[in-house]
Order: structure tokens, then C-alpha cells, then sequence
């Protein structure tokens, strides 16, 4: 973050309206962590701004919360997904995406339900995909978890519109309930672009092996959004025998294709992948491509010291079993018989 100095708030309300004056990107600095206090004010002027202003003030916020992590717009998203114009309201909901707080539950699920916008309806599904995660692995109550699978999954038996509903296909993706791999199957099959990314997209969430062949079929596909979806899957789901075919992606014509194939080979590491990425970011042809290889590249090495820290945690497993195992220096076929019952339970 610029070291700028402390902006006394009432300056930057003076320059949201003056629209004489470009709107300074210091500035925006100052819109984060917002104070209540300060919100109040920035609420009683923000109908005051001009349309085109809010719109520009919501995109570059989005921009540079994505860039900074250490930034945090939420008192600003909430209050942009009340404003009137829906594609301010899209940006404020876009950019509550990266926030885990409950009390945005209810928030998205309203604008996914009642919200005359069907992008704004699309980018809601996709807020609530963060809670189901959340739900799977035990950090959100299961009866809050329930409602909200509930909800996704009435929108997408439901009849709004196509682009809605493969969002919120998308956000299920993550959920163990058995209604969501028959769903996947049927969007997978229907025979539509949209569905097939979509249902590649679920699986990649999934953490199911069962969708592995699918995945794998798809990578060469003609269409490059199904290859994007496709790569990014086969990261997802750790799909370590297709490191060659990934290989291969990082030389599509698709910049999309390319990237997703550069971060799953982050996620599944092994031979040759560092070499590949190393080379890939010193003929990097701008910055942004150059951070995204240092981003993946420290993504990779994260994961080869939890793939390190497993195999040691197994190996320690493995010496302790043998231990209680032995007693007179044979293993007996009764351990193998309680070996396997337990491995099928």
C-alpha cells in the first residue's frame, strides 16, 4: 500500500463531487476499513455522486482489492449493492465475493432471488459458493449450510434465466448433497457450451474422482472456454496424469487456456514443472504475466512442502503401526483381515 498521508475524509467526499477533477486513486486507499462513522457520511453523499462516478469508483475498487489483499472494501460493496443502477450493484456484490462473514448470507441470497438484474442475481450464486465450502468443512453451522444448498438448488431446477443458473450450479459444486452430481451429469451431457463450462467448473469443486475421465476428455475440446474450465479442473482434482497434456496447454492460443494450465500445473507439481514455469516467466512479456508466474511458482512450492509434510506424517504412521504390530516378530493374518475391514469402513 502507497505511503500516502492520513486523507481527512471530508476531502475525499469534496472530490467525489466535484467532477471538474479526475477522482485520484490515493483516494481509494482511503475508502478502506472504513469507520462507521465515515460510512455514514459516504452513505448521505453517495446518491450525490454522478452515475458514471460510482460506476468508475466501484471498478477501480474491485481492481485494486483484487491486487492488494491487505485492502478491505466491504463497508463499501454493502453499501454499493443498494444502490439503484445494476451495474454498481454488480460491482458492490462482485467485490463482497472475497468476505466470509454470515451476515452476507442473507444479503446474497436476497439479490439472487429478488434482484431485477440477472447479472446481479448470477454474481449472488456465485457469493454463496463460499459458503458451502465453508459448510463442508465444518465451519459454518450445518442448518445454515442446508438453506443455503437449498436455495442454489431451487434456482437451478427453477426458470430463471440460463446464465443464473449455471452460477448457481457453479456454487453447489463444492456441496457433498446427493442431489448435486446427478445435476453436474445432466449440465455436463445437455449438449450446451454454457452448461458443459459450468458443469467442468462443479467438478473442479467437487473434490469427486468419479468426474476425473470427463474432465480429461475435455482438455483438446475445440472450444476455449471448455479447455480453460477443463484445465482448471484437472488442478482442482489433482489429476497428476495429465501433467503432459497441461504441458502442452501452456502453448494454446487461448490466454485463458494458458494461464489455467500454468496454475493447475502449480497445483499438482512433479517432474519438469518448475523448470517449465521458471522458463515460461523469464520470457514473460509483461509484468502482470510476470507476477501471475511468481504467484503460481509460490503456489507450487507451498504445495511440495505439504506433499513433504505428508509423506513424513505417513512414514511416521506407517513406523508406529509396525510397532504395535509386532509383538513376537510376526504379523498374523488376523491383522490383515482387521486391516481391510476397516479400510472399507
Amino acid at each position: 500500500m502507497p505511503d500516502y498521508p492520513q486523507i481527512p475524509f471530508q476531502e475525499l467526499l469534496d472530490a467525489l463531487l466535484n467532477v471538474d477533477k479526475p477522482f485520484h486513486p490515493r483516494y481509494l486507499y482511503r475508502l478502506s476499513d472504513l469507520p462507521d462513522e465515515d460510512l455514514d457520511r459516504l452513505e448521505a453523499t453517495w446518491s450525490q455522486v454522478p452515475l458514471w462516478r460510482r460506476q468508475a469508483l466501484m471498478e477501480d475498487i474491485e481492481e485494486l482489492g483484487e491486487s492488494d489483499f491487505v485492502l478491505s472494501f466491504e463497508a463499501v460493496g454493502l453499501l454499493a449493492v443498494k444502490d439503484a443502477d445494476p451495474k454498481v450493484r454488480l460491482l458492490g456484490a462482485r467485490t463482497l465475493w472475497e468476505f466470509e462473514e454470515t451476515k452476507l448470507i442473507p444479503l446474497f441470497s436476497n439479490l439472487l432471488i429478488n434482484d431485477k438484474s440477472p447479472d446481479v442475481r448470477a454474481a449472488a450464486a456465485t457469493g454463496l459458493g463460499k459458503f458451502i465450502y465453508l459448510g463442508e468443512i465444518e465451519e459454518l453451522p450445518q442448518k445454515i449450510l442446508v438453506k443455503v444448498e437449498d436455495l442454489l438448488l431451487s434456482v437451478i431446477n427453477g426458470k430463471d434465466t440460463p446464465k443464473v443458473r449455471c452460477r448457481a450450479l457453479e456454487a453447489i459444486g463444492f456441496s457433498s448433497r446427493k442431489e448435486v452430481a446427478p445435476l453436474i451429469e445432466t449440465a455436463y451431457t445437455s449438449g450446451n457450451k454454457d452448461w458443459l463450462t459450468s458443469a467442468l467448473f462443479a467438478m473442479g469443486r467437487s473434490a469427486n474422482e468419479k468426474w476425473i475421465d470427463k474432465v480429461v476428455s475435455m482438455l483438446q475440446h475445440k472450444i476455449p472456454a471448455i479447455r480453460t474450465e477443463a484445465a482448471r479442473a484437472a488442478g482442482e482434482l489433482d489429476i497428476k496424469s495429465v501433467r503432459q497434456e497441461l504441458f502442452d496447454l501452456l502453448d494454446d492460443d487461448n490466454e485463458d487456456v494458458r494461464a489455467a494450465a500454468i496454475w493447475s500445473l502449480s497445483q499438482i507439481g512433479g517432474e519438469g514443472v518448475r523448470d517449465r514455469l521458471e522458463d515460461i516467466q523469464r520470457k514473460a512479456q509483461d509484468e502482470e504475466e510476470e507476477d501471475y508466474l511468481e504467484s503460481a511458482l509460490d503456489n507450487l512450492s507451498f504445495n511440495e512442502e505439504v506433499d513433504r509434510f505428508t509423506l513424513y506424517e505417513l512414514d511416521e504412521d506407517l513406523e508406529e503401526d509396525d510397532l504395535e504390530d509386532l509383538d513376537d516378530g510376526t504379523i498374523e493374518d488376523d491383522d490383515f483381515e482387521e486391516d481391510g475391514e476397516d479400510d472399507e469402513a
